[in-house]
């Protein structure tokens, strides 16, 4: 029999707003100290009275619009009734029966997956305040600090569409790239602005794929999840014990909350699992309902581009590989600078005289051999010299238009890799024009044959032993010559033109 994974996420998004949601103390990252962010409302004292947040709402519908979701036309916040320490109230500001959007959807797709791509729905996203932070103290007491509290979130309920811990953390990462292009939030696990409870059933499958028993059983929801790492090895380790359980014959039988244990890589049994009725919801008497349909409107005729529409346009339209695609968009602001990158080379590379009125096949291949030296030199080459120096796109000293610059000198071979790395660090070290640095420095290519004559001439002389060897018939040996030849002209001699000058003067003597 096949124990088929049920999975299903419910998501908190901490937006990025100036103030919390229902109060003006200003939110905060990291480096406040405990208990300073504070006021009456967000600590709920008597006969205060909360103000939503106009901001959180413009947040909350653009988040919806992207998860394709309906915005509702009238929507309205609750009480969610419960004690415990981090919520001073004994109650949270919540949505309940009228979220602000419901019934979206995010297609992903899945490298090597069972399948390629999936389709998760949406079930609701609503807005609501964040609670206060425990501190944990072992063997003391346990402290709370209301910093957090009142911080605005997104909440995001998926279907039960997920088949595998692998396709779980793909909708992660690209919720939080969502997220970020809409510069709604940061949405860091790892600084607890997205996080993320797990809800995890099997099923038993036929061998003709059909469902035997009940559809959905009663299922774990895994807390304590605060990495993509962590979510996907929570969910693979809860498969393989509800397997188990299966397999022995005893499956269970209530839903349970559970949290994951990264140090020892298991869940352990928290409690059993609370439903809607426990938190004893009601509308919130102290804010009016909200009319939404006219902002919606607004904000749909500004929702910015996506990732998956600019992967796919990079594809398109620039004649990118996917992959390579998928890494450039994996970060608004490279993919802006990619962006003006390609509007500079698409202006120089139609005004060349040699492809004028050239076959449209022909255009495209010159289309693609520009796009994969691009992706190369962006993600490869400028990608490891950002990494050695601790910079990043935003912060280093290459502008589109002097990048745009250095690739036409690749692509016209005025530079050669050796030349160019060359250049590009100069260009990361002030800033400066390649065709200066390139020029200042002389490494252009060498284009005197007379003198690139003379220093193959000069390696031949200086590499006796192996010219012998060569002529002898280990033609290996004729790679190491071109190095030497390379290396004399620092650089800068064309390897193909060296080479044919090389052979003919080994065959001469």
């Amino acid at each position: 029999m096949i124990y088929e994974p049920v999975i299903g996420l419910e998501i908190h998004i901490q937006l990025k707003t100036k103030t919390k949601m229902f109060c003006g103390c200003p939110t905060h990252d990291t480096a406040v100290k405990p208990n300073e962010h504070i006021c009456p409302i967000c600590l709920g004292h008597p006969g205060v009275l909360p103000v939503v947040n106009e901001q959180a709402i413009h947040s909350g519908i653009l988040m919806g619009l992207a998860l394709n979701c309906e915005i509702a036309s009238h929507s309205k916040f609750d009480r969610k009734n419960y004690f415990y320490p981090d919520l001073p109230k004994s109650y949270q500001i919540s949505q309940y029966d009228l979220p602000i959007a419901k019934n979206g959807f995010v297609d992903i797709e899945i490298p090597d997956g069972a399948r390629k791509v999936a389709r998760i729905g949406i079930t609701r996203a609503h807005l609501e305040e964040d609670a206060a932070k425990n501190l944990h103290k072992e063997g003391e007491n346990t402290y709370v600090d209301f910093n957090r509290g009142g911080t605005p979130l997104i909440e995001i309920v998926t279907e039960p569409d997920f088949r595998s811990a692998q396709e779980a953390k793909i909708f992660l990462q690209e919720l939080r790239l969502i997220a970020r292009y809409l510069g709604i939030s940061d949405a860091d696990m790892e600084k607890g602005h997205l996080r993320c409870d797990a809800n995890i059933s099997l099923r038993q499958i036929d061998d003709q794929g059909g469902i035997v028993g009940a559809r959905f059983n009663p299922k774990m929801e895994i807390k304590n999840l605060n990495s993509f790492r962590h979510v996907e090895r929570a969910l693979e380790h809860e498969i393989q014990r509800q397997t188990k359980l299966w397999e022995a014959g005893t499956p269970p039988f209530i839903s349970m909350t559970r949290g994951w244990n990264d140090v020892k890589g298991i869940t352990e049994e928290q409690r059993s699992k609370e439903e809607a009725a426990d938190y004893r919801y009601f509308p919130e008497p102290d804010i009016p309902p909200l009319e939404l349909r006219e902002l919606a409107d607004e904000i749909r005729r500004r929702l910015p581009e996506l990732p998956a529409a600019r992967r796919a346009r990079f594809v398109e339209e620039y004649a990118l590989k996917g992959s390579d695609a998928r890494q450039l968009c994996e970060d608004p602001a490279l993919a802006e600078f990619v962006e003006h990158v390609f509007s500079e080379l698409h202006a120089w590379f139609i005004a060349l005289p040699e492809l004028q009125e050239t076959e449209e096949t022909v255009l495209d291949h010159e289309k693609e051999k520009l796009a994969k030296l691009v992706s190369g030199w962006l993600l490869s080459k400028l990608g490891g010299l950002l990494s050695e120096r601790a910079i990043d796109i935003r912060t280093m000293k290459i502008n589109p238009e002097n990048f745009a610059e250095f690739i036409t000198l690749i692509s016209t071979r005025k530079l050669n890799n050796t030349a160019g790395l060359k250049v590009l660090n100069a260009m990361l070290d002030d800033g400066d024009d390649p065709t200066h640095i390139m020029e200042e420095q002389r490494l252009g290519r060498m284009d005197d044959e007379g003198t690139l004559a003379e220093l193959i001439s000069s390696t031949i002389e200086s590499y006796p032993v192996e010219v012998a060897r060569y002529r002898a018939g280990e033609e290996q040996i004729l790679q190491f010559l071109i190095g030497m030849v390379m290396k004399a002209s620092e650089g800068t001699a064309d390897p193909g033109i060296a080479k044919n000058m090389l052979l003919v003067a080994l065959k001469a003597e």
